[in-house]
């Protein structure tokens, strides 16, 4: 998010862009994502931005200059329940209607689209063929190259520390190479977002949440090329990496917090979805994986904005888990707010001041 936001101000002429990491770019959550990018969404807002953003990902060697192992194979949900079937209905023809080809398909053609979908108990699935997956790090190197090209600097173990303010605006960065004096500053800081929002007084409700995924050992004969494949009902989900899979469920045990250990607690829960769902995946042994951290919000929608209090702070962050997805159209909207511009999209409901205004909470965007 931050990468993009460099790489879009820089692009339109913003002089002064500097982009702090406290490790190595993409060492955080950035580097940690399974990938996905798709514009399969339940609201109009969350489709625009995930729209834009697969648009933008097409078209991202020519505009920015970098390959990122964009794989088009397609998402598919699979659905067993007939409450999540009606859901998911309704989004699709919600997605059709803002010109997305997406469709419902029945338990056959979802095996024909993915060999390792098990009918049993499977009612439907909704499948996008025109969403994927690609490589987080590649995005975020090739961002912030194109935004040192454009004038930008990027500064890599470089620790934000303190933010002050004058007069009700950000007037300086305390970092642990020295104080940048300045009069914005971009907070985009993922699950850490909460703390770098106290630094100026702006409350960021962002909590972190491990999610962990695994990559099994090369397939022999190589497997075919699948959709991005996600049984809703359990979250537990597998698409194609390199010559294997990669693996991954959320964990409802799983407590808030800042640990990124990697475990394999995790896997047995998972396995026994596929016995059910994908048989032929559920014995595959695992050579390794990761964990990373959602930033979540109570709703699970971004925050996307400028504070109304401290002037010269924008933010953002607490996507979710769909950050990576939606990061080049947010480096659109925040360089539109930046510069006093209307942003592509309409974005005041994902304001942090919905959780202190009284508004009625986002739908939930995990839903879909």
């Amino acid at each position: 998010m931050g990468a993009s936001a460099a790489f879009h101000l820089a692009e339109a002429g913003v002089g002064g862009v500097l982009l702090l990491e406290r490790g190595r770019l993409a060492a955080g959550s950035s580097g940690k994502p399974i990938g996905g990018v798709r514009a399969q969404f339940s609201d109009p807002l969350n489709i625009d931005i995930a729209a834009r953003s697969l648009r933008a990902y097409r078209g991202f060697r020519e505009r920015v200059g970098t390959g990122i192992g964009l794989d088009r194979a397609g998402y598919l949900f699979l659905l067993t329940r007939p409450d999540d079937a009606a859901a998911f209905e309704r989004a699709v023809a919600l997605q059709n209607t803002m010109g997305l080809p997406n469709r419902m398909v029945g338990p056959a053609e979802a095996g024909r689209l993915c060999r390792y979908a098990a009918a049993p108990g499977l009612l439907c699935a909704a499948y996008s063929p025109e969403d994927g997956h690609a490589r987080p790090v590649r995005v975020v190197e090739g961002y912030a190259r194109a935004a040192e090209r454009a004038g930008a600097a990027v500064r890599t173990g470089c620790t934000v520390t303190g933010i002050g303010t004058e007069g009700g605006r950000v007037a300086e960065v305390h970092t642990t190479a020295g104080t940048v004096r300045t009069g914005a500053v971009v907070c985009a800081a993922g699950a850490w977002s909460a703390g770098i929002g106290a630094m100026a007084g702006v409350e960021l409700p962002v909590r972190p949440l491990r999610r962990q995924i695994a990559f099994t050992r090369p397939m022999r004969p190589r497997p075919p090329r699948i959709p991005f494949t996600i049984d809703f009902a359990s979250s537990a989900y597998f698409h194609n990496s390199d010559d294997g899979m990669l693996f991954g469920m959320s964990d409802p045990r799983q407590e808030e917090g800042f640990d990124t250990s990697y475990s394999e607690e995790w896997l047995a829960p998972f396995r026994g979805v596929l016995r059910e769902r994908a048989p032929e995946l559920a014995g595959l042994p695992v050579a390794g994986g990761w964990a990373g951290l959602y930033e979540t919000t109570p709703d699970h929608n971004a925050l996307i904005g400028a504070d109304d209090r401290v002037g010269g702070f924008l933010y953002a962050t607490g996507f979710s888990g769909h950050g990576f997805l939606q990061a080049p159209a947010v480096g659109e909207i925040v360089r539109d707010l930046f510069l006093g511009r209307t942003p592509p999209v309409d974005i005041a409901p994902l304001t942090a001041a919905r959780f202190t205004s009284g508004a009625q909470p986002r739908p939930e965007a995990a839903i879909v």
